[in-house]
């Protein structure tokens, strides 16, 4: 299990657990990339380590809340 719990990082404004599992896979997907274009080995998984950036404060994410709705015809 990973900590902090995803109950821990979903406070204040950020209240949706599915808008920060995106912002964590993302983040995730972001360090995977970079060590894999420079050929530095990573000290932990990248999901783990994006998940201590959230969790420390270097990333964060806002909630963006799109009030249209698409009419089906």
């Amino acid at each position: 299990m990973l900590y902090p719990s995803i109950g821990e990082l979903v406070k204040g404004d950020n209240k949706c657990r599915y808008s920060l599992v995106i912002a964590v896979s993302q983040k995730a997907r972001e360090i995977a990339e970079a060590a894999e274009k420079t050929g530095e080995p990573l000290s932990d998984k990248p999901i783990t380590l994006a998940i201590k950036a959230f969790a420390d404060g270097t990333c964060s994410f806002k909630e963006v809340y799109d009030d249209s709705k698409e009419e089906n015809i």
